[in-house]
């Protein structure tokens, strides 16, 4: 899957990895709910960390649609419940 972290560029993510990405989205949606800004600062970061890790960067000039956008390390807890859906940030 391809996955665009907002103001970063995009990273091919095996779909193996979800598993783990859920598990920190599912933290990162319990946190956001409870208003903790401080373990939703802490997820969110382990979150983009993982996707950066596990996933393979695309080259800049590439210009594939994003199946996943993620927000930045600097997104605010208002913009990213903006972001989210029922299931939180990755579906599923």
């Amino acid at each position: 899957m391809i996955v665009r972290i907002m103001g970063e560029g995009q990273v091919m993510v095996a779909d193996s990895h979800f598993t783990e990405l859920n598990k920190l989205d599912d933290e990162l949606l319990a946190e956001m709910e409870g208003g903790d800004e401080e373990g939703f600062r802490r997820t969110l970061g382990a979150l983009l960390d993982a996707v950066r890790r596990l996933g393979e960067p695309l080259p800049d000039e590439a210009l594939e649609p994003s199946e996943l956008i993620l927000p930045g390390d600097d997104a605010t807890l208002d913009e990213v419940r903006e972001m989210l859906s029922d299931n939180g940030l990755i579906p599923g």
